[in-house]
């Protein structure tokens, strides 16, 4: 009897167990990014100016997505990164699994609910010094894995984004908004991208969610 108790309770055990690791959203985040105060020291350093060459962005002068590992392109890498169970057929495409979108709190179950967000907009990085790059810089920026430029999120949520700044959109979520000014920071920091003031104020309050 006891032995038989035993094992029930060691069966409850492993489905609440699985239960709970199956039904947790994704919630993969993309390497390198800040500590709150290494992300203030950074933005401090960065440099502040009016944003220039606006009328001669084209999203074409960053290739993306390219390949970046057998039949696997960026935008796939990342849904693979940041997913949870995710599937892929013999083509790396996304056939399962499920996405946890940071900016809004909604998890999908379909790869076509979800875009791959560049963190600081191609535009913006455009307009903030990126039209002086060459395009292979350009193309590595736009694919970048390294840091946290590229985040799976939904996709309605970044087109409503654009390529705005922080100081005229934010994530729904405050909770999120300490992460977000970190990993902002970080992109700028990196590439050595300058920032507008009204760019710069708004960080400056998200930072202090953190």
């Amino acid at each position: 009897m006891r032995r038989a108790f035993a094992g029930v309770i060691a069966a409850l055990t492993t489905l609440i167990l699985t239960l709970t690791l199956t039904s947790a959203p994704a919630s993969a985040t993309p390497p390198n990014i800040p500590s709150a105060s290494t992300a203030a020291a950074r933005l401090a350093t960065l440099t502040v100016a009016t944003e220039s060459h606006q009328s001669t962005y084209d999203r074409d002068l960053f290739p993306h997505w390219i390949t970046v590992s057998g039949a696997c392109n960026t935008r796939e890498s990342v849904l693979k990164r940041d997913g949870t169970g995710v599937v892929t057929d013999s083509s790396c495409a996304a056939t399962s699994g499920s996405w946890y979108s940071p900016y809004d709190g909604a998890t999908w179950s379909a790869a076509s609910d979800v875009d791959i967000d560049h963190m600081v907009p191609l535009a913006e990085a455009w307009r903030s010094g990126a039209w002086a790059w060459t395009t292979s810089r350009r193309q590595t920026y736009a694919n970048d894995l390294g840091g946290p430029e590229l985040w799976a999120v939904t996709d309605n949520v970044n087109q409503a984004k654009g390529d705005q700044d922080p100081s005229t959109w934010k994530p729904s979520r405050t909770a999120f908004w300490c992460t977000y000014a970190r990993a902002w920071i970080q992109v700028k920091y990196y590439y050595g991208l300058s920032l507008q003031s009204a760019e710069k104020s708004a960080l400056t309050t998200m930072l202090g969610y953190c």
